[in-house]
């Protein structure tokens, strides 16, 4: 009854210690291979032999689980994708090469999905999770003792803790020269980072062809009725690696880590205490912004994986405290964001895309919130991406009313050096680029210099309102180009009763 009444999720039986062993050999031998081919060189034919030394290899380590027929029919699918990285390697031959040997090992080595559904769901598993399989897959190599239980416990934080701490020190010049102290140099001259970054990441994308693992969910008719088990961790995460134990130790970690840059944060950029020498305020404010984000967008992530619905991290006592207080750190860092972005707009003005890198900051800070949110009141991950899309139609809806083309050109010009005495020169030709609803800004800006008023900008000016001109008529008509005019004939009203006044 136990049996029958049980829901289990089964992979290809695990392989031996040795034979996971010749695996690893194999993906080493390939990855050597890829170096030997790509690295440093152009990558034309090169791409093409790896690709059929990878459809190889899979076979060679796959062989016990072949069929013949569906073997015949993957080669084929490898030849059709082979054939236009023959005739020239581009962005779309390389990801036809690679959906072909994706198609064909899924082909070859599962025949029990035969709905479109299916495979497309054990495609999309290959790509997404297959290479980062890797990391847990070798780990297996070496016997689980209490010294390599450790090492796996602690793999996760440390290697998590490394990315933040790039992440930081791309953001923050201080925490950069901290870095530098380590003195680097040192290890670099005997190792070559990125040939080491290199094999990790061929490595990674060749380990799912010669160790293939396709999930299969068998759920019997009376599991049908017992209640609902918490949801399955990714394929690529092994309880190991994100079990408490593991969870506690990144928190510990990561909390210490987001504490130093927040405190950096509160010191130099809140508290606008003098920064360290050849380090200014607009280099400290442009450098953090994007890294930061990318790191609450990491964060969120791991929460998310963590903190999954009925998982053991979301039971802890001592571990949901420490999310609450990572997440709100990182609402913090989103916030220093913001406020580096907003100095940074004060020297160098205001564009489309500084304003949708606020919006985006937004919508990230809001995130977070709806995350920690989630977790307190016991919801799903359906509800927090229900919220989410929520609140992405309403940002979405209000940008769709705003006028940033006349909001950009406005704020630039009140801002520049000649209106306000501080910030940069007005940069005329890019409100020219903003289309004729900058025309008040524009005048505003010739009226501040009147060194600008020569013949080839007067003559772009007059084809923005012969442009406003032609967005009037009633085929193009729109209540903003209306709103406009009204502002133009005023302005004009404006300037002929002043000559008329003189």
């Amino acid at each position: 009854m136990t049996s029958l009444a049980s829901t289990s999720t089964t992979d290809i039986p695990p392989i031996r210690p040795s034979a996971l062993s010749a695996k690893l050999a194999m993906a080493l031998l390939l990855a050597a291979l890829a170096d030997f081919l790509l690295y440093g060189r152009r990558i034309g034919l090169s791409l093409v032999i790896l690709a059929v030394a990878i459809a190889c290899a899979s076979l060679l380590a796959n062989r016990a689980a072949l069929d013949f027929r569906r073997t015949v029919t993957g080669g084929a699918v490898v030849a059709l994708g082979l054939a236009p990285a023959v005739e020239e390697l581009n962005t779309l031959s390389l990801l036809i090469l690679v959906a072909s040997l994706a198609i064909a090992l899924l082909l070859a080595t599962n025949p029990e999905t035969t709905s479109l559904a299916d495979r497309a769901r054990a495609l999309r598993n290959l790509v997404l999770f297959g290479p980062f399989r890797f990391f847990p897959d070798a780990l297996q190599v070496f016997n689980m003792s209490a010294f390599t239980r450790g090492i796996a416990l602690w793999l996760m934080p440390v290697v998590l803790s490394t990315v933040f701490v790039a992440l930081f020190a791309a953001a923050n010049p201080v925490i950069e020269q901290w870095v530098s102290l380590l003195n680097p140099k040192v290890i670099l001259e005997y190792v070559s980072v990125p040939r080491v970054l290199f094999w990790i990441l061929m490595l990674a994308l060749v380990w799912p062809f010669i160790h293939v693992r396709w999930r299969r969910r068998k759920i019997s008719a009376a599991a049908q009725t017992d209640a609902a088990e918490p949801p399955p961790l990714p394929p690529f995460v092994s309880p190991e690696f994100l079990g408490p134990s593991t969870i506690l130790r990144s928190l510990i970690l990561f909390n210490l880590l987001f504490a130093a840059q927040s405190i950096l944060d509160g010191i130099y950029l809140w508290g606008h205490v003098a920064l360290p020498d050849n380090v200014t305020y607009a280099s400290y404010a442009h450098r953090g912004a994007y890294p930061l984000i990318a790191t609450a967008l990491l964060a969120a992530a791991f929460v998310l994986i963590a903190m999954r619905p009925g998982g053991p991290g979301e039971k802890s006592k001592v571990i949901r405290p420490l999310v609450y207080l990572w997440v709100g750190q990182n609402v913090l860092l989103v916030a220093s964001s913001i406020l580096r972005l907003d100095l940074y707009v004060d020297i160098y003005m205001l564009t489309y895309w500084r304003i949708a890198a606020f919006i985006w900051m937004g919508l990230v800070a809001l995130g977070l919130v709806l995350i920690v949110t989630r977790i307190a009141l016991n919801r799903s991950n359906q509800w927090l991406i229900g919220a989410n899309l929520i609140a992405l139609t309403i940002v979405l809806y209000g940008c769709s009313l705003v006028n940033f083309d006349a909001f950009i050109a406005d704020y630039n010009v009140t801002h520049s050096r000649e209106a306000s005495g501080q910030g940069v020169q007005i940069d005329i030709n890019y409100l020219l680029t903003l289309g004729p609803q900058a025309l008040p800004a524009i005048d505003r800006a010739i009226a501040l210099r009147p060194g600008a008023s020569e013949g080839c900008l007067v003559s772009r000016r007059d084809r923005l309102v012969e442009q406003q001109r032609q967005d009037l008529a009633w085929r193009s008509w729109s209540f903003r180009s209306w709103r406009l005019q009204r502002r133009l004939d005023a302005q004009a009203e404006t300037r002929s009763g002043s000559r008329l006044a003189g």
